[in-house]
């Protein structure tokens, strides 16, 4: 599953500088996470890096993007892949 982001954040900035692929940016009113960056840092990290240091727990799974632990796996190993 890809991580969301719900009206309780409080744009505190802290979530964005966390993501090893770049998924957070600032939206509209409150920070978005893009589904197709996010891989709950698998391939990173062993937890998501953003929900450690969201001071007010608003970045849950979402429940309508399930992903299986492979194929978050095989979505970084694309993000990642060095182009030549």
């Amino acid at each position: 599953m890809a991580l969301i982001i719900t009206d309780e954040c409080i744009n505190c900035d802290v979530c964005e500088p966390e993501c090893p692929n770049g998924a957070i940016s600032q939206g509209e009113e409150i920070y978005v996470i893009d589904p197709g960056k996010c891989t709950e840092c698998v391939g990173h990290f062993d937890e998501p890096q953003c929900q450690q240091v969201c001071p007010v727990d608003c970045i849950p799974l979402d429940p309508d993007r399930k992903e299986t632990h492979d194929q978050l796996l095989a979505k970084y190993h694309m993000l990642t892949v060095v182009k030549v």
